[in-house]
């Protein structure tokens, strides 16, 4: 049987989600907590790959067992691996899918926001990235809708990934502004390593006049990812959600 977990997390203590050998992550800490509720090997597949630091408001993962955990024992086992897990992570949902439902690979659209602080403000610091130049918004606003008509994001890709191409489809991108806070929402079917906050790089460099519109289109027709601007860190980052069609 095939099982659903809903989750949220602070990515700052975390090397990201996915295992690796440098450090603690959310997927060996989740796994570990769950062979020790369900007395098994667990391994989890999670939606995505979320980098070092880089946030999830709403994160989907899988796991399959022959163990039947009925409707009763659903808040039982949330209660107890949210007493386990640090105060970073948050399990929300717990629940049986179809066998053929893949966290992956079913997903059919991810939504990112990234947030930026025009001001010093001491409450968003672990949060949100400080910039200290005044943007146009406008032009931002504008360089972004360029992403809804790009379908190759190689300018925007971390380099040597494996991935079989970098092809995405982008069907939102806008920036609004909420008192002296930006917040950049972007939606897609699939997204490349460090695509979301090279592209935030980019489009504040075009808030800040250092390129215009003409300059963006040809960072990503170059397909070249030393034309376009740097990678913003990855506090300011947040997986907001990920859309199944059957859930």
């Amino acid at each position: 049987m095939r099982y659903f977990i809903q989750l949220s997390y602070k990515g700052t203590p975390f090397v990201g989600w996915q295992i690796q050998p440098n450090g603690v992550s959310v997927q060996a800490l989740l796994e570990e907590g769950l062979q020790i509720m369900l007395k098994e090997p667990i391994s989890l597949v999670g939606c995505g790959r979320t980098d070092a630091g880089v946030n999830a408001y709403r994160f989907f993962a899988h796991f399959d067992t022959d163990l039947t955990i009925d409707d009763q024992n659903y808040p039982f086992l949330i209660s107890k691996l949210n007493s386990w897990l640090p105060p970073e992570i948050a399990v929300a949902k717990i629940f049986l899918v179809p066998d053929d439902l893949h966290a992956r690979f079913s997903a059919i659209e991810r939504t990112y926001c990234y947030y930026v602080d025009t001001q010093k403000d001491p409450f968003t610091t672990d949060r949100a990235y400080r910039v200290y130049k005044s943007l146009n918004l406008e032009m931002m606003n504008q360089a972004a809708q360029i992403l809804l008509k790009t379908s190759d994001f190689t300018s925007f890709s971390k380099l040597h990934t494996q991935v079989n191409n970098n092809l995405c489809s982008v069907t939102y991108a806008q920036w609004e502004q909420i008192e002296n806070q930006l917040l950049f929402r972007i939606t897609a079917n699939r997204f490349l390593r460090n695509m979301v906050r090279s592209i935030v790089g980019t489009l504040l460099m075009v808030g800040e006049g250092k390129i215009d519109l003409e300059q963006f289109q040809a960072i990503i027709d170059a397909k070249d990812r030393s034309k376009a601007g740097k990678s913003v860190p990855g506090h300011a980052l947040f997986l907001e959600n990920v859309r199944y069609d059957m859930i």
